[in-house]
């Protein structure tokens, strides 16, 4: 069976997963519990336009999660079938930021591009934050300055509550040699942002904001 759980979609079921964990925590009424069920398996098949009886067998035994271990056992499971975020390489990034100078890029070959609905990775020297994506299967990179405000907040990308940053880009604004400045706060750490992540459309909003 070939992979076919997108990055967000995993970090969903885990949720998903956790709910369930949560659920048995709280309550042992059996008809809460197999509602809870029965809505975990709807909502984790409703993330797919269609899928295999094969699919299908792999997700169904997130109905049967009650504590952490076997949170695991099923995570494990369906892990291998994840796709990664297709690996870029220095020189590809250095082609989407042609107007930077000496691009820094982070060692790619230390990440799991599993865990990745983008690639985001700050150049300490610059002060400037970078965010590449696939929007309908086209790289776009974009890049503005990032300052940490040293706290918790938020993030524009993730909607997880994690600490923050504020990320400005320069675009070109409307009238010749006029810029606008745009940005959010977003998560400092691209690696939680990622794992966050259970739905893409805030990224792809925020991306496509900012590249105007």
């Amino acid at each position: 069976m070939e992979p076919f759980i997108k990055s967000h979609h995993y970090n969903f079921i885990r949720a998903q997963a956790q709910i369930l964990i949560n659920g048995h925590a709280n309550s042992s009424d059996t008809a809460v519990l197999n509602a809870l069920k029965d809505i975990a398996k709807e909502k984790v098949f409703h993330l797919f336009n269609e899928l295999s009886d094969e699919q299908k067998e792999l997700l169904t035994p997130i109905q049967t999660i009650e504590n952490k271990a076997d949170k695991k056992k099923f995570l494990a499971e369906i892990y291998p079938f994840v796709i990664p975020f297709r690996e870029v390489t220095e020189q590809t990034l250095k082609k989407l930021f042609p107007k930077v100078k000496k691009l820094k890029v982070p060692k790619l070959e230390t990440l799991d591009w599993k865990e990745m609905s983008y690639l985001g990775w700050i150049d300490e020297g610059s002060n400037k934050k970078y965010i590449v994506t696939y929007l309908e299967n086209k790289l776009i990179g974009i890049h503005g300055t990032f300052t940490s405000i040293n706290q918790k907040g938020v993030c524009a990308l993730c909607n997880g509550y994690e600490e923050l940053g504020m990320f400005i880009a320069e675009v070109k604004g409307s009238g010749d040699g006029t810029f606008l400045k745009k940005g959010n706060y977003i998560c400092e750490d691209s690696q939680q942002c990622n794992r966050n992540i259970t739905a893409v459309d805030k990224l792809h909003d925020f991306v496509l904001r900012i590249k105007g």
